[in-house]
């Protein structure tokens, strides 16, 4: 799908030319404070490999609009998957139910020529065999590493998507999003028992970097560790007990237990527990938590949000203090405050709200080694799996895919069913070490908020928790 002009996938075959939509926008937006005109494009395929055989290789091109009006706190929205300006012109009939705005439109989103990724489609820069090649190449390396390697699953992934975003008050902003994906997952056996590991990396980039040996080589690597640790796993312990979290993926903890209960529509509500706390210590001291689109090509990055507001670093906790919340046009015009390039939308079918982008603590101080040694009994939580958060309490319960016991300084065995049982904002404040040695996830996050379902970065240092609750099997 080699494409001079990407913008020519959105007003393909005549229906539509760019002047017309621009049009339509203001015609339709007249009597709103706000909204948009969200045009959409994306061509999206999968591969999966299992049991020594392609699974499934999937293919789709879509394309649509939706068209969001917002008066007040009101919001009306339609969508169809038919760019034209008949569509649009009946999508505009939904937003005469609102109540006509009062003032004038909100001002529209600064803009930017900042570009956070490649234009390049990652379904155009290889061919179809060498997809599937790579795919068996991975299969056969990982059974050839271990005898106990019983099954391996291998998938691979790529969206690129063109969206135009049409104001009735300013000129289209266009965005060009590549997206990739590399899992594996290996289960082992060992005397009758099985259990399983996984890895997966991705990110805004096209393949090659997932076609690099060192990179496909290491997914297998961390997989196979992971399952062939599980092999030895004994009972998890259970109670109150000291935590040591990994830099890196359980930073997903973070985004679950603290990070959707900084986002602005919970709080313009009063429904988050962080709600009204504005200036107030939510957490220990060294504890800075920053939400960040803006980084280049990471999971969760976007030159602009799906509202057309350039991406930013927010930090929403410094140094244990709460500063601000996650926000999109709608919930900062109520609230007084200023977007934070966080409106994001699953797809043309879907109303902006306010999201998480790559969420991260900072790094510390301390010594990930010194911290393991503060720890007399308690457990090492590597990997995380499923997570359960409820926004209005905090209250969260995650699953360990790779946890060990910890014994007077040092890691001891793997233990199997262990889950981390607490609240957001208590749990920040039992933070009593943070490491120095900051890390990003590979690039696997999926957040779901509001039956939506978007990309999303985590992060954090090695942590110590002091007085975490530990469901566990023994």
């Amino acid at each position: 799908m080699t494409i001079t002009d990407p913008r020519s996938l959105l007003y393909r075959h005549g229906q539509l030319s760019p002047e017309e939509a621009t049009r339509l926008a203001q015609k339709t937006l007249k009597n709103c404070d706000d909204g948009e005109l969200f045009l959409q494009f994306v061509a999206s395929e999968a591969f999966s490999f299992d049991d020594g055989r392609l699974k499934t290789a999937d293919y789709s091109r879509d394309a649509g609009f939706g068209l969001r009006g917002v008066s007040g706190e009101m919001t009306g929205f339609a969508h169809a998957n038919e760019i034209s300006a008949a569509a649009i012109t009946r999508a505009g009939e939904a937003l005469s139910l609102l109540d006509p705005a009062k003032g004038m439109m909100a001002a529209p989103p600064v803009r930017t020529n900042r570009h956070l990724y490649t234009d390049a489609s990652p379904l155009d820069a290889l061919g179809f065999a060498e997809k599937v090649r790579l795919l068996e190449t991975i299969d056969a390396a990982a059974r050839a590493r271990d005898p106990r390697v019983a099954q391996v699953s291998a998938s691979l992934a790529a969206s690129w998507s063109v969206v135009e975003i049409v104001r009735a008050d300013a000129d289209p902003i266009t965005d060009i999003r590549p997206l990739v994906r590399l899992n594996v997952s290996i289960v082992a056996e060992q005397n009758g028992r099985r259990e399983t590991g996984s890895f997966g990396m991705g990110g805004r980039w096209l393949y090659e970097a997932l076609f690099d040996p060192a990179n496909w080589n290491r997914a297998i690597d961390e997989a196979l560790a992971q399952a062939l640790a599980n092999l030895e796993s004994v009972p998890a312990p259970a109670g109150e007990m000291t935590v040591l979290l990994a830099p890196g993926w359980p930073g997903v903890l973070l985004h679950e237990a603290v990070g959707h209960g900084l986002e602005g529509d919970f709080n313009r509500k009063g429904t988050s527990a962080f709600s009204g706390r504005i200036g107030e210590r939510v957490a220990a001291k060294g504890v800075t938590v920053v939400d960040d689109g803006s980084l280049s090509g990471r999971r969760g990055s976007l030159s602009i949000d799906d509202e057309g507001t350039p991406t930013q670093e927010n930090v929403l906790i410094e140094d244990g203090i709460l500063k601000g919340y996650i926000q999109d046009r709608l919930n900062a015009r109520l609230m007084g405050v200023a977007p934070t390039g966080n409106g994001r939308r699953e797809s043309f079918a879907h109303a902006p709200m306010p999201r998480m982008t790559n969420t991260f603590m900072r790094a510390g101080r301390d010594n990930p080694a010194e911290l393991l040694s503060r720890v007399k009994n308690g457990i090492f939580a590597k990997s995380f799996g499923g997570g359960q958060v409820d926004i209005t309490s905090g209250k969260f319960v995650f699953s360990c895919t790779e946890a060990y016991r910890i014994e007077n300084g040092r890691i001891g065995a793997p233990i199997k069913g262990a889950t981390l049982i607490g609240d957001g904002p208590s749990v920040l404040t039992r933070v009593i070490g943070i490491g120095d040695d900051l890390a990003l996830d590979e690039g696997i996050g999926v957040c779901g908020k509001g039956g939506q379902s978007v990309p999303a970065g985590v992060g954090q240092p090695t942590l110590l928790i002091d007085g975490l609750t530990v469901g566990g099997t023994a």
